[in-house]
């Protein structure tokens, strides 16, 4: 009984000690992960003021929109040519299992039977 006793202690005392553990790290990595969030709030700059724009610019788009156009629909008849080679692939059923199980037991019944007819049963 003693044994037992010593043994139900010490897998106390491992569980409690593993769970002191992992609660430690708990607070840690929770202490890590608030330190990191407030400094990158600190680091974040103040919004600046927009600069009050003198004049417009009219930003011009570097392929003209005819080209565009073209190179979209390129790429559009290439993915639905890509998309009519391909052809499903056959579907093929998964074997059912009885029949192998059916043939293990049948083998197994088989060994039982030649070990009762020896006596070794």
């Amino acid at each position: 009984m003693a044994e037992f006793m010593e043994g139900l202690n010490l897998t106390v005392l491992g569980v409690t000690i593993v769970f002191m553990v992992l609660a430690i790290l708990a607070v840690v990595l929770y202490a890590v992960g608030w330190t990191e969030r407030r400094l990158v709030e600190r680091e974040a700059p103040a919004p600046a003021p927009a600069p009050a724009p003198a004049a417009k610019v009219e930003e011009k788009p570097a392929i003209p929109p005819k080209d565009l156009a073209v190179i979209t629909a390129a790429i559009l008849a290439y993915t639905a040519e890509k998309a009519a080679q391909l052809r499903p692939l056959p579907f093929r059923r998964k074997v059912s299992d009885a029949w192998r199980l059916y043939g293990v037991q049948s083998q197994m019944e088989e060994v039982e039977d030649f070990n009762y007819e020896m006596g070794k049963w």
